[in-house]
């Protein structure tokens, strides 16, 4: 077989399009090559920036007056919106209900999602880890309102629950469109996302510690309490935050599993905006909700420290 005969090798076509890629990185000058780490900031800061613009024109509109002959903002700069949504009782109650909501949200899932990363990064069966991370994951393809729909489904007045029960003979339970409902459905929607940022936590921490603080002499228990916990302290940080701050400036599992009665704080916004046609109102109150969990996520930090945030290593 002469040599014309014999196929040519090529590289695969992903090595191709990295190769390219790198002649063009090289086209970076080497003096800067310590601004490359920055440039993958850029999207990241663009979006932000965006984000900061449209902050800005709620903080605008925050402070114009409703104009009611003509329903427009009046060019006028005033804290009248401030003034009536600080005065306002109701809505007093719904942002302590706001945060009351958030508190028990958090709590009840840092319970719930401990326990389950725990076992998903320690169990040895690989079974059970793969069913852990596909029960964890599986949810992430469900969206927020189909999950609500889903407990107006099982809770509902006819729903699988109060037709059991009543099956039983007993009278059906009203289960949903009040406070419990909407705190139930908080929590199985904020479940995934606590485990996922308290798995990496449960992870740093050797076996070996577990193993020989058993070995001193301490039972499960108390490992798990003088051990465990203090080590995975900036993963439940992280995840607490996270959860506090989804659950305040949640709008669906309210608006949904409360049915218009137990109302937090985003939807009061959305009301100012679309059913009182009132912007400079529903502005305000978004101000108020930036503020509070400004302030709330800032005092955290502050004396907790700021959990997965920053890296743990060197600290005592």
């Amino acid at each position: 077989m002469s040599s014309s005969d014999t196929p040519s090798f090529q590289y695969p076509l992903s090595w191709r399009i990295l190769d390219r890629a790198e002649s063009v990185a090289g086209l970076w000058p080497g003096r800067w090559s310590s601004l490359t780490g920055y440039l993958f900031l850029v999207p990241a800061l663009l979006l932000v920036f965006v984000l900061v613009i449209g902050l800005v024109y709620i903080f605008d509109y925050s402070l114009h007056e409703l104009d009611l002959s003509t329903y427009r903002l009046k060019d006028a700069f005033s804290l009248v919106n401030y003034q009536a949504a600080l005065k306002s009782v109701t809505y007093r109650i719904v942002v302590l209900r706001s945060l009351g909501a958030s508190a028990i949200v958090t709590l009840i899932t840092m319970v719930l999602a401990f326990p389950y990363a725990y076992v998903m990064v320690r169990t040895r069966s690989s079974f059970t880890r793969k069913f852990l991370l596909i029960s964890l994951f599986l949810p992430f393809f469900i969206g927020q309102v189909v999950r609500a729909y889903g407990w107006l489904i099982i809770l509902g007045k006819e729903g699988l629950l109060n037709t059991f029960i009543t099956s039983l003979g007993l009278p059906p339970v009203k289960l949903i469109y009040n406070y419990p409902a909407v705190i139930l459905g908080l929590v199985q929607y904020m479940l995934p996302f606590a485990v996922l940022l308290l798995a990496p936590a449960v992870t740093s921490i050797s076996e070996d510690i577990e193993l020989a603080s058993e070995g001193l002499g301490a039972n499960w228990v108390q490992t798990f309490r003088h051990v465990v916990l203090p080590l995975a302290r900036p993963g439940l940080i992280g995840a607490g935050v996270v959860v506090f701050t989804l659950t305040l400036t949640d709008f669906a599992m309210p608006e949904i599993l409360g049915g218009g009665t137990t109302d937090f704080i985003a939807n009061s916004i959305y009301d100012g905006f679309f059913q009182i046609s009132n912007p400079g109102l529903g502005a305000a109150l978004s101000m108020i909700l930036v503020t509070l969990g400004s302030v709330i996520v800032t005092v955290v930090f502050f004396l907790a420290g700021t959990g997965t945030l920053v890296s743990t290593e060197g600290t005592p």
